[in-house]
């Protein structure tokens, strides 16, 4: 069963949509798909991808009264994972958002954009928060689920090394440990856009809104055997 975490507030059918398709492309049925409210359903789970979006605050307090917290903790040690947007910034082990804790599965802090740490444009005038729409990824290292990956599907040429995905966001993942970084992208700023350890590979950009590249992302995800 590939389970989707459903806390009630992610991106759920958008990215029920994206694996589906996944599927079709990789000639599987789409049934072992659900949507996941469960604790012991979670554990169940062969592969788990985690959606996000909104308030890390508001997701947090909604994993701990639904009691998804700590079968979130058990299954990403254990199982092929994806988080997404909000679902890789829960990895990490603090938010400047409201000061929160996330799940601490990964070493560093989650940050907003803002001028003091040079998110400006060429003008040198403030970028609008939040970062939304289309972005150039470079990808630092090889990983199975972002193998191949090019710009052929954005909006504009192909850059050797990187792809383009869509963004929406006011926050970013600064990892402790340059071994966890998997993408980079640029807002006034470089940042990470993407991490990777063992069974885990979290992106803060959307896949399931990513077009060929996303569905490219997401197949490889469903294929990745760590």
């Amino acid at each position: 069963m590939i389970a989707i975490v459903d806390y009630g507030s992610g991106n759920v059918r958008s990215v029920e949509r994206a694996v589906h398709a996944a599927l079709h492309a990789r000639g599987e049925t789409a049934d072992q798909v659900q949507r996941v409210s469960d604790p012991d359903r979670l554990r169940r789970a062969e592969r788990v991808i985690f959606p996000g979006q909104g308030s890390m605050n508001d997701c947090m307090t909604s994993l701990e009264g639904s009691g998804l917290k700590q079968a979130l903790l058990e299954v990403v040690k254990a199982k092929p994972f994806l988080g997404i947007c909000v679902g890789e910034q829960m990895l990490f082990e603090r938010s400047e958002e409201k000061a929160t804790e996330g799940l601490s599965i990964l070493p560093g802090d989650v940050v907003r954009f803002h001028a003091d740490r040079g998110a400006n444009d060429a003008q040198g005038l403030p970028l609008k928060v939040p970062h939304m729409g289309w972005n150039r990824v470079r990808f630092l290292r090889d990983h199975p689920v972002t193998q191949g990956l090019s710009a052929q599907s954005g909006p504009e040429a192909t850059v050797q090394g990187s792809a383009w995905f869509y963004f929406v966001h006011s926050f970013h993942a600064e990892p402790s440990l340059l071994s966890d970084r998997l993408g980079e992208s640029d807002y006034g700023i470089p940042f990470t856009c993407a991490v990777a350890r063992d069974n885990i590979v979290a992106t803060q950009f959307h896949p399931e809104k990513s077009a060929a590249a996303g569905l490219q992302l997401l197949q490889q995800f469903l294929g990745w055997k760590p």
